[in-house]
């Protein structure tokens, strides 16, 4: 690895570092306490969502926030509510009549270290916290509180989240085309991840026309990467590097990149996303995109 690309590669990972303390400080002040009632949910809750984590959609946020010149104390109500909403998606994934998963960012899943009904309602709470923290939190006009509830209502419900959630689960045992599978992704997976940009966007700005599709155009590329590089780690890398049971989706005979392009097609097709998300950056002349830039080759180069 040569310096330039060394010193990307601190700058980027020191980022993350920065990002991941304010959301981590700020969510410890928001979530409600264990020592309140009802103890046991609110233990939960703070269990599944302070558990760690990469925090890439709050990165995201506070990444294009920052483009458009704002600080990230101005975009903390956005980045947190779309975490609220991933922790209560894996919550809710990894339960038994879900993927049926023990193991979460190394630790037992909610379901397993609670029971089920407790990792239910913690996902229900973690959810509607998300919302009111866009409500109440934050410098925000009330046009641009109605836009972001929108932006994420939106992503987190059958037109994205949801929905792919659903897809995929109608999706185990069969054999998906790419176009089916991009599909699936773009709602599942893709969808919390173009909502942080736009979120991020939103905080500072009411995007025309043209800056809201070469942000679309960004965000569904690392979105649709991100999934690319799960499923190749999925096959390639380790529990205990994963933080999840490695080989999950080969158990649970779930359509993959790797299944339909083989290893080197799924590495490639990271590859042209990657590029294809610079090129939409490249259409955005007149703000810093060089982070963004970052976060991109970060996500088809990560361990885990």
């Amino acid at each position: 690895m040569n310096s330039i690309a060394m010193n990307n590669k601190d700058s980027i990972n020191q980022y993350f570092s920065d990002c991941q303390a304010i959301v981590d400080s700020t969510l410890d002040s928001w979530l409600p306490s264990e020592l309140i009632q009802p103890e046991r949910l609110n233990s939960a809750i703070r269990y599944s969502t302070l558990s760690g984590g990469k925090r890439i959609r709050p990165v995201l946020v506070f990444a294009t926030a920052e483009a458009f010149g704002l600080k990230k104390e101005q975009a903390l109500a956005a980045a947190c509510s779309i975490e609220l909403i991933h922790a209560y998606s894996l919550i809710h994934d990894d339960l038994p009549a879900m993927d049926d998963d023990d193991l979460r960012r190394g630790q037992p899943t909610c379901h397993i270290k609670y029971d089920e009904a407790t990792a239910i309602l913690a996902g229900d709470a973690l959810q509607t916290l998300a919302f009111e923290i866009l409500c109440m939190k934050g410098d925000h006009s009330a046009q641009s509180r109605i836009d972001m509830i929108r932006t994420l209502s939106v992503a987190s419900g059958t037109q994205g989240m949801v929905g792919g959630q659903a897809i995929d689960l109608d999706a185990v045992g069969q054999q998906l085309s790419i176009e089916a599978l991009e599909k699936m992704h773009n709602h599942k997976t893709g969808a919390l991840i173009e909502a942080s940009i736009i979120l991020g966007a939103q905080s500072a700005i009411s995007p025309d026309a043209n800056t809201l599709k070469n942000l679309q155009c960004y965000a569904q590329s690392i979105g649709l990467a991100f999934q690319v590089q799960d499923d190749i780690l999925d096959i390639t890398s380790n529990t205990e590097t994963l933080g999840k049971t490695q080989g999950s989706d080969i158990a649970r005979n779930k359509p993959t990149y790797p299944a339909l392009l083989g290893i080197d097609g799924a590495k490639k097709k990271a590859q042209e996303l990657h590029e294809t998300a610079l090129n939409a950056l490249g259409g955005l002349p007149d703000i810093d995109t060089a982070r963004l830039a970052q976060i991109s080759e970060f996500i088809i180069s990560r361990s885990n």
